[in-house]
């Protein structure tokens, strides 16, 4: 069986999540190899325990991953894995990249590869007319240099980026978090339709996935991930945009943002992302232009020194605000389920997710199938 279909294979064991697969390709340099590995041979495996260990022989023993390929692909015939060259260059840079990602639309190489430049445009669902103004205003001009256009097919911002680009006949791609094949919201189902006819719809999840809340964060980082930029337009304090900006900061990206007045609700997020080092996007256009030229070119790309994960050295736990400590602490590398974590620090299922979605990007957290977090050791 192909590579890509063992990294499919793994993301179907209960216990073993994105950074696992990466540290097994990486020690048994192959993911078949790893996946006919003795229970010795895995132990030796960083961060891979006993009980790990058991778990994963026993689900293996009654999984045959050539007769599951046949029958994913079967529902899902479109998706990429790290084995594959079409896979997203910029997503491997991440350090919790999705070991599938599905998509629908047209394939454009040059994007995949970085050649081709995508910028990721968010904010609020519910914008005022001047966030829906800037956001058309800076969509059609990035299309129209060329630039595609990233964004979550939610309802407000993302809704007028992917449509103002699509008016002027650029390309755009929706990061969806439910599968390529549901529109969410449903009254974005023809602009759906208009994305994949005219770009792509990509998602981590398969086919029949239905909307998830805690979905969506996790969606954000392939918004950030893919893209060597990202615009704020409006956002609240309480955003989901936030949590991409503050990604592509992770990732190293740059982040712009859309100044407001200092008493408008939709603007108090932006100016917080201003005050913590954001830049502002300059009211002339052409000045941001330049700016985004300025970024220096990718390398010419290297599949393979791509999905050769390098080793990383033993890192301190950076310090960390009262509740993520709270959260990290309470912990352990045995997997546990998402609503016992609520039940066991009584916390709301937003914040809770929003944190465990900051301690997966220091890879200090890592999510399992069935919304299941382990500490990583």
């Amino acid at each position: 069986m192909e590579e890509r279909g063992y990294w499919l294979a793994w993301t179907q064991i209960n216990g073993v999540g994105s950074v696992s697969i990466q540290r097994l390709q990486q020690h048994f340099q192959g993911l078949e190899i790893a996946w006919k590995a003795t229970a010795n041979e895995l132990i030796k495996v960083d961060g891979f325990g006993k009980q790990t260990v058991e778990k994963i022989i026993q689900q293996r023993s009654q999984f045959n991953p050539e007769e599951f390929l046949e029958q994913h692909i079967a529902k899902n015939p479109y998706f990429w894995t790290p084995a594959d060259a079409e896979y997203p260059r910029l997503l491997l840079e991440i350090p919790t990249f999705p070991p599938v990602l599905y998509y629908r639309g047209i394939v454009e190489t040059q994007e995949n590869q970085g050649i081709i430049p995508m910028v990721a445009i968010v904010g609020t669902r519910t914008p005022t007319e001047y966030g829906c103004r800037w956001t058309r205003k800076i969509s059609m001009t990035l299309a129209r240099r060329g630039f595609t256009i990233v964004s979550g097919m939610a309802t407000g911002i993302d809704t007028e980026a992917h449509r103002s680009c699509l008016e002027v006949g650029g390309r755009t791609i929706a990061v969806l978090g439910t599968g390529v094949d549901i529109a969410y919201p449903k009254e974005n189902r023809q602009l759906c339709e208009r994305v994949m006819n005219q770009g792509l719809l990509i998602s981590e999840y398969p086919a029949g996935t239905k909307p998830n809340p805690r979905h969506f964060p996790q969606r954000n980082r392939i918004i950030a991930g893919l893209s060597r930029a990202t615009f704020v337009m409006e956002a609240p304090q309480k955003s989901g945009a936030l949590i991409t900006a503050d990604i592509a900061n992770e990732f190293c990206r740059d982040v712009y943002v859309l100044p407001g007045r200092l008493d408008d609700e939709n603007s108090l997020g932006c100016l917080k992302l201003i005050n913590g080092g954001a830049t502002m996007i300059p009211v002339d256009l052409e000045e941001l232009l330049e700016q985004l030229g300025a970024m220096p070119p990718l390398d010419e790309p290297q599949q393979l020194s791509l999905f050769e994960i390098p080793s990383k050295p033993n890192k301190s736990i950076p310090d960390l605000d009262p509740e993520l400590n709270q959260i990290l602490q309470s912990m352990s590398s045995e997997p546990t389920g998402f609503d016992q974590i609520i039940v066991n620090l009584n916390l709301e299922a937003g914040n809770l997710s929003a944190a465990l979605l900051q301690l997966e990007l220091l890879e200090l957290v890592e999510q399992l199938p069935g919304m299941r977090y382990r500490r990583i050791d």
